[in-house]
């Protein structure tokens, strides 16, 4: 379920289909507990905020309202379960929602990037305003305070928007923003100051010294003030032409300047060759991580759309194939892109004539690779066929990417860290000896997550370091992130104290990296792990993202509600076949030992014997939740018992 709030208040399923949210007061309610961030709102607090002079049976009404809610937002809930989005608890209701627009937005606005990266994420940010937030609530004194907020977290994105393309170079397209952003907000000194830098830079320098005079004036009259020291500093660099405010323009600049109009000069618009030539590049991109992922992956369906308009599937094969972006993470980062290329893949693959065997394996480990973290049996199938074709034809190229889709096909039991250390191992092997870096720095990585599995961190600690060295020479700035995350699993797994804070940075330096299957629920869960044990804490506010439901008994546990833990335990569906398996296992053994539930006690412990030997979680290379042998004694003990 997702929520917005930046402009009138609504909510989506997961088809993102709008969702009835009944009358005003109903939408009220929704909106006030959205403001509480999934903390609880008194009954009596709603009251007061919903009417100046409650009627009586304002209560009553509030618990119809909230039931209405209730149904709207879970309408597949059993009757008499417990809710799951929109709670009880104590003195009054919270909305335990994960997806808010303005959240999101706000995560945005604080993440610090690159250029490329802050440009792409702001544009895109900006872009889920529909209008003022909270729209239908101004005059409410319970939500003037976010109102306000969020409008000056909206303004302050505006201009740092500007500022990224003016370090881009794209000062031209900055001022038409701009102009119209100190119009509206005529007190904004940081406004006034990047329209005149963006006018100097365009050089349009008598214009930017008349944008600095209309500032000092506009700023005496309406608020009685002289310019700022930012103002004042920037009139006097345009009047003395200080060159530092030029943008450097570096000779890397200029040869793409020169190549891509050459390219738009000798090559058609509508031909073939520049939908191949644009997976070539959206696939460089992706591997630069955060805005340039991110625009890989928003553009891919496009590239895939456009080649089967030409109805030649051997054209879709190889734009489809084509983007073999090495991936380590075993969970997808768009579900329904990824469906949508599996079924674009199965299409070409059904037309696909029976001479281009490379082009069959390349759709085939597209699907391998597309259907991870699913428990179909069509993903090991494909990965299978896919590496038997490559290893005919003889192709190292070939070989890695299937071996890429294998590997992403290798959680679909406890245990398997082994298995997927000999892919890793091929993987470095056959990279190196054939100078595929991309994929010589995925053997690194997938040999670090296996070697930290099976406890094996000396040889974990060469590998982090090989990886580093890669990256550093071919400027692969992602690897960076995953091996930070790997230190502080480290720190984790000898117990140090320290591993609390490392977690803490490590989730920093994901923020932005476009990678939000990776991100989301990770640091709660990755603290979580760290303390793991009848005495953990469980904050049922953190985002826990797709882990809620693993997290959720421990948390109706820790709140004394048994019963309902217990209905939560009971309900869960085996962990997705991912890198997480293995400490997903071990929450729900947590909250088994805890309610002494048999029946879960007897699966987790057949699920997680596999893995015996092993540190659970630690297959990630990110974080663990200790020793697999633990948990599996602590099963043993308890069905003894």
């Amino acid at each position: 379920m997702r929520f917005g709030v930046l402009g009138p208040v609504e909510a989506w399923d997961a088809d993102g289909a709008a969702v009835d949210l009944k009358g005003p007061r109903h939408r009220a309610v929704l909106a006030r507990l959205i403001i509480a961030r999934r903390r609880v709102v008194p009954v009596s607090r709603l009251v007061d905020d919903l009417w100046i002079d409650p009627p009586d049976g304002a209560v009553s009404a509030v618990r119809t309202f909230v039931g209405a809610l209730r149904r709207a937002l879970e309408p597949g809930r059993p009757p008499r379960a417990p809710a799951r989005l929109l709670v009880t608890e104590g003195p009054g209701y919270a909305l335990r929602a994960d997806d808010v627009d303005a959240w999101r937005f706000e995560r945005a606005v604080a993440a610090k990037r690159a250029p490329e990266e802050t440009l792409t994420r702001l544009t895109e940010a900006l872009g889920w305003w529909r209008g003022p937030a909270y729209a239908e609530f101004a005059d409410q004194d319970w939500a003037r305070a976010e109102r306000t907020r969020l409008t000056e977290l909206r303004l302050h994105a505006v201009e740092r928007q500007a500022e990224a393309r003016l370090a881009l170079g794209a000062a031209g397209e900055a001022v038409p923003d701009l102009d119209a952003h100190v119009a509206e907000h005529p007190w904004r000194e940081e406004g006034w100051r990047l329209l005149a830098l963006a006018l100097y830079r365009t050089g349009r320098q008598a214009d930017a010294l008349a944008v600095l005079r209309r500032a000092r004036e506009t700023l005496a009259d309406a608020l009685g003030l002289d310019p700022g020291p930012g103002l004042r500093r920037l009139e006097a660099d345009i009047l003395t032409q200080d060159r530092r405010l030029d943008t450097p323009v570096t000779a890397a600049a200029r040869l793409w300047t020169d190549a891509t109009a050459a390219y738009d000069r000798t090559v058609a618009a509508g031909a073939r060759a520049r939908i191949e030539s644009t997976v070539g590049l959206m696939r460089n991109l992706a591997v630069t991580g955060g805005g340039g992922l991110e625009a890989a992956r928003t553009h891919r369906m496009a590239a895939i759309a456009a080649a089967e308009e030409f109805g030649d599937p051997v054209l879709t094969a190889r734009v489809i194939g084509a983007y073999d972006v090495p991936a380590i993470w075993t969970r997808s980062d768009d579900p329904r892109q990824a469906a949508e290329i599996v079924a674009a893949a199965e299409r070409a693959l059904a037309a696909l004539p029976a001479d281009a065997p490379a082009a069959r394996a390349r759709l085939l480990a597209t699907v391998a690779l597309e259907m991870r973290g699913t428990r179909s049996p069509r993903g090991p199938e494909a990965a299978r066929e896919a590496e038997a074709l490559a290893r005919r034809l003889d192709d190292p190229a070939l070989l890695a990417f299937a071996l890429n889709g294998t590997f992403m096909q290798s959680c679909t039991r406890a245990g398997l860290a082994r298995s997927r250390d000999a892919i890793g191992v091929e993987l470095v092997g056959l990279a190196a000896r054939h100078g595929l870096v991309t994929y010589e720095v995925l053997g690194h990585l997938i040999r670090i997550q296996a070697r930290a599995a099976l406890a094996d961190f000396a040889t974990a600690d060469e590998h982090a370091a090989a990886v580093d060295r890669l990256a550093a020479r071919h400027e692969l700035p992602l690897v960076g992130v995953f091996t930070q995350w790997y230190a502080a699993l480290r720190l984790a797994a000898e117990g140090r104290a320290s591993a609390e804070d490392a977690y803490r940075a490590a989730a920093v330096r994901l923020e932005g990296a476009g990678m939000p299957g990776v991100e989301q629920g990770l640091l709660p869960l990755a603290l979580l792990c760290l303390r793991l044990g009848p005495e953990a804490e469980v904050d049922p506010d953190a985002d826990w993202g797709p882990y809620r439901p693993w997290v959720e008994p421990l948390a109706l546990l820790r709140s004394g509600r048994r019963a309902d833990a217990r209905a939560a335990l009971r309900a869960l569906e085996e962990p997705p076949a991912d890198l997480t398996y293995e400490a997903l296992c071990c929450l729900e053994a947590e909250a088994a030992l805890d309610l002494g539930d048999r029946v879960v006690l007897e699966r987790t412990y057949l699920r997680l014997r596999p893995a015996a030997g092993e540190l659970a979680g630690a297959g990630t290379g990110l974080f663990t939740a200790g020793p697999v042998d633990r948990r599996l004694d602590a099963i043993s003990a308890a069905l003894r018992g």
